[in-house]
């Protein structure tokens, strides 16, 4: 995405001589909503851009040149991966997929690719580059800190063949052992645990309360009540506690993406 958005917004706020603290206090945002912004990270929504408008005294300019949201994702899912952008941690649980900002662009592929109704060519490729949009959240070396808790039954599960899987688990090997994300397996032999008929991100952010996003076919919620981030905080933890610690888990992903035979 251009950032001629985020740098004329950036440079309007710097002319009226207020600080991203400031513009986000007058626009009823914010600080960190503004920085991603500003950084070509995210894009207001029309009442953001109103409200902007209105605080920087730029008549209709931001409202009226407002980029269309370009990103190939489920309706459901479009506030959830806006706050992904957003988030200083993100707790990722998965059963059936590695979760999407982990994913190798081969897997993605693999797994957009297996729709039914099909889509067409043009159509899965957006929806590819899209999720390797959002795994660039990871180019900085430092933010979001991240968790990947898998089912054992992920690494089994041969989305895109043979080849495609092994790229895959190594992939999740080299983030683990550069110490980026931590990588947890809840084994088989767990039996039943409180996460397992649940897909969930769990994120927290340096300004604004925790959220959940929680997703099932052709649905998922998005959840931000304290009491309910604080359930499902806890059934995380608990699940996490009982998984194979990252040098078992790291040791698993080696030998499984061996299991599926010679690659580069």
């Amino acid at each position: 995405m251009s950032n001629v958005y985020g740098n004329w917004l950036r440079q309007q706020r710097e002319a009226a001589g207020l600080t991203q603290q400031q513009l986000a206090d007058l626009a009823l945002m914010t600080r960190s909503h503004i920085a991603h912004i500003e950084a070509g990270r995210r894009l207001p929504s029309r009442e953001d851009a109103r409200r902007l408008d209105a605080a920087l005294n730029t008549g209709n300019v931001l409202s009226s040149f407002l980029p269309e949201k370009e990103p190939a994702v489920a309706d459901y899912f479009e506030a959830a991966r806006q706050l992904e952008q957003q988030a200083v941690m993100i707790r990722e649980y998965a059963l059936s997929f590695i979760p999407g900002i982990l994913q190798t662009e081969g897997y993605a592929r693999a797994v957009l690719g297996r729709r039914f109704p099909p889509v067409s060519a043009e159509e899965r490729d957006r929806r590819v580059v899209t999720r390797l949009q959002r795994a660039k959240i990871l180019d900085d070396p430092l933010t979001p800190v991240v968790w990947a808790l898998l089912d054992e039954s992920v690494l089994h599960r041969r989305i895109g063949g043979p080849d495609v899987m092994a790229e895959q688990l190594d992939h999740l090997v080299q983030l683990g052992e550069s110490g980026r994300v931590q990588v947890h397996v809840v084994p088989f032999a767990m039996g039943g645990y409180p996460l397992l008929n649940n897909m969930l991100t769990l994120m927290w952010f340096e300004d604004q309360p925790p959220a959940v996003y929680g997703e099932g076919l052709y649905m998922g919620k998005l959840h931000d009540a304290s009491s309910v981030v604080q359930e499902l905080h806890h059934r995380y933890d608990f699940t996490l506690g009982n998984a194979l610690p990252l040098k078992e888990t790291l040791a698993l992903l080696r030998a499984t993406a061996r299991d599926y035979g010679p690659h580069d």
